[in-house]
């Protein structure tokens, strides 16, 4: 039984099983032609040879065919030369026609064979021609050249065009390899070209990476040093992407990068780099730059450029950016150093109010020193109770009774003294430590508002307030609800002070979360009100129950028209929905008798008292509320 055919596993040996079959069938189309010009009395013997190389043509056709290629290839060439050999020995030796096949052969075994093959098929020939030659010197064999005739014209003619066919075969499959091996080359090339592009491009805003951003201001930096001209560094990090991110979606936080830095490359020249960092991050570098005016000119443009709406996902986004800038070589003359200076001064740009721009200086990496000084003091001071609690009265404008008092945090530093809480809360918030410093004060304010009642002062409001990194965590619910238990106060003790910042997040953990708080029973407060995103939708769906007027406004009611139509607004507002008011920062009689009169309920400020320590504050509501020591 014949074994199932081998299929081949390489382009290579298909070329060669192929070539056999060629080979063959050119091997049976041509020795017919040369049988013809035989046939006649006394050539039997080359018309025996010439059917015996046609059979074994085809035999090796048959074997190819049915997967035995190496067998094929040896009986074939073995087989032809042997054929020649005889044929040249029985008729005119080296003088034969069939000379020429030798050149076939060979020609066969580079294409077929392997390189030893084709040398011992070589080796035989010269020693076959060495053999005619002894033959003919020793009488063995006469070989004598034949008149031409028709006959071995037809025999060098089949020949040299089986030799021609032969190589004809040969070089069209050197030209294929060739071709083939070309486009493997543009392949490799283009997938290079495509693996280098993604290692040194966003995947996301096909923007130049860090990596190939610092190629280029090292290159922008050579030039600078060559020509005498300065190159600037700007970081950029979008203000509010998270809201976007967190509100709208992902996808649509991507479209808006795609959409900013489609914005940043139009902002720029052509020999600039926008690179984008990762997240809501950007760096720029402006190379050939005259000074500090021309970077201010491109920030000023980016900064216009992105104040216009962006439509993301079928709604109208506006952001904002905080950018940092440095130059060189003032500020740096490497990457790392210019970066690092640009990182520093957008941080200065987004505390300063966000949608600006800042130059980096030497007092800023003082500042930023400062900040880890007292992020390491924070925690220092949070472990051994440097923390304390001051409490300024809110009180009832129309009488002046005290009706609640305002917590506020201070740090009583065992070197720096009384440190203000807007020095120190930034950074906590920065660092996430805020969230440890909220819960201590919830907790403090708790238990010294439980001591003062038991102490026989009457029932009144204590106002805490919330930075919106503590409801981010999503768990203060549960963090209001164990302080109260642990000071057995009932909830309504409480005011929760949010900003209207706090309240545009409008996602639905955090909605949750403060219809949480309100089941509790606490009291939520809009601080600051007025100075934000006054949106009379969100007071309606949150319950908020009062509004803090902002001082700014309150320290110019009497002076500026502008002023007093704010407030006048604020009041109206929330006497129509049911909600008190409260004015911050009253420092004169007439101002809180002003207040009284346009239907403000409460205030608070230097008038009446600044915020004292837990003992002078027991003093004060004493007195206040006429309860005897």
């Amino acid at each position: 039984m014949a074994p199932e055919p081998v299929e081949p596993t390489t382009d290579l040996q298909r070329g060669e099983n192929r070539r056999i079959e060629q080979l063959c069938l050119l091997l049976l189309a041509g020795l017919p032609a040369m049988a013809a010009t035989n046939l006649f009395p006394g050539r039997g013997l080359v018309l025996l040879m010439i059917a015996a190389g046609w059979c074994l043509a085809g035999a090796t056709w048959l074997l190819s065919r049915r997967g035995r290629h190496e067998l094929a290839k040896q009986i074939l060439l073995v087989a032809l030369f042997v054929i020649l050999s005889l044929a040249m020995w029985f008729d005119q030796g080296p003088y034969n026609g069939a000379m020429l096949g030798y050149a076939a052969i060979l020609v066969m075994a580079a294409l077929l064979a392997k390189p030893r093959v084709l040398l011992v098929l070589l080796v035989l020939m010269v020693l076959v021609q060495g053999l005619f030659n002894y033959a003919a010197v020793a009488g063995w064999q006469s070989f004598d050249a034949k008149p031409l005739g028709l006959r071995r014209f037809v025999n060098i003619a089949v020949l040299l065009g089986l030799v021609a066919a032969t190589a004809w075969l040969l070089a069209n499959d050197l030209r294929r390899a060739l071709l083939r091996l070309d486009q493997e080359n543009q392949r490799v090339r283009q997938s290079q070209a495509s693996l280098s592009h993604l290692a040194q491009h966003d995947a996301l805003t096909g923007l130049p990476n860090r990596l190939l951003l610092q190629d280029r201001l090292e290159q922008a930096l050579n030039q600078a040093r060559r020509h005498q001209c300065q190159v600037a560094l700007l970081y950029l990090d979008l203000d509010n992407f998270k809201t976007v991110n967190d509100s709208l979606g992902h996808a649509a936080g991507d479209s808006l990068l795609e959409a900013v830095a489609r914005r940043l490359g139009e902002a720029v020249r052509e020999i600039d780099t926008v690179s984008r960092q990762g997240g809501d991050e950007f760096l720029i570098v402006l190379g050939d730059i005259g000074g500090a005016e021309d970077a201010a000119q491109v920030a000023r443009k980016i900064l216009a450029s992105l104040a216009q709406p962006v439509q993301v996902e079928g709604v109208e986004v506006v952001t904002s950016c905080s950018i940092g800038i440095a130059l060189y070589p003032q500020d740096g003359s490497s990457f790392a150093e210019l970066s690092q200076h640009a990182d520093t001064a957008m941080y200065q740009a987004k505390e300063s109010g966000r949608r600006a721009f800042r130059f980096f200086d030497a007092q800023m990496n003082a500042n930023l020193l400062q900040q880890l000084q007292l992020d390491a003091g924070l925690r220092t001071a949070l472990r051994q109770g440097e923390f304390i609690l001051h409490y300024q009265p809110i009180v009832e404008l129309a009488s002046g009774r005290l009706q609640g008092a305002e917590v506020l945090i201070r740090w009583q530093h065992p070197e720096q003294g009384l440190i203000s809480p807007e020095r120190f809360i930034p950074v906590a918030e920065r660092s996430g430590l805020i969230v440890e410093i909220g819960e201590w004060v919830l907790g403090e304010a708790c238990r010294q508002l439980g001591a003062w009642l038991q102490q026989g002062l009457p029932r009144f409001v204590l106002a805490i307030n919330l930075s919106p990194v503590q409801f981010r965590r999503g768990n203060l619910d549960l963090l209001v609800q164990t302080a109260l238990q642990r000071a057995h106060l009932p909830a309504e003790c409480l005011e929760l002070e949010l900003t209207e910042t706090v309240l545009l997040h409008d996602s639905a953990d955090f909605a949750e979360l403060l219809e949480r708080l309100k089941g509790l029973g606490v009291r939520l407060a809009i601080d600051d009100f007025g100075t934000g995103y006054s949106n009379l939708a969100y007071l309606q769906r949150f319950r908020v129950d009062k509004l803090k007027i902002d001082r700014s406004f309150v320290r110019e009611v009497q002076d500026k028209h502008s002023a007093r139509t704010i407030v006048t607004a604020i009041i109206g507002m929330a006497h129509s929905l049911g909600l008190t008011t409260t004015a911050e920062g009253i420092e004169d009689p007439a101002t809180a008798g002003l207040l009284a009169e346009l239907g403000c309920e409460q205030g608070q400020g230097y008038l009446f008292a600044r915020p004292l320590n837990a003992a002078d504050f027991a003093d004060y509501a004493r007195a206040n509320l006429g309860v005897p020591d």
